[in-house]
């Protein structure tokens, strides 16, 4: 099940975002629900649950995503449709790689 693209207005649906290493850190959890139909949708909801961490707020702006497993890379995040019970894994980027 990998991370598709599909045109805006795509339906919400549900699942986890993991965040890693620094992003763990900042946010203060290993992982949270999300729901949104769209990459962007996931992480605009998470910057304003944790608007009270600025730091992990700046953070997302230079993560790597995973959604399902597969890397995001340079594609617009509107554009990543979420599955029902997938997964969205928040890399920060980190020394060495």
């Amino acid at each position: 099940m990998g991370a598709t693209t599909e045109p805006a207005g795509a339906a919400r649906v549900s699942g986890t975002i993991r965040y890693w290493a620094a992003a763990k850190s900042e946010a203060g959890l290993a992982e949270e629900p999300y729901e949104a139909a769209t990459l962007a949708e996931a992480l605009a909801a998470a910057r304003q649950r944790h608007a009270d961490r600025p730091k992990l707020v700046r953070l997302l702006g230079h993560c790597s995503y995973l959604v399902d497993g597969s890397p995001v890379g340079g594609r617009d995040h509107a554009t990543v449709a979420l599955t029902e019970g997938g997964s969205v894994e928040v890399l920060p980027p980190f020394a060495g790689g």
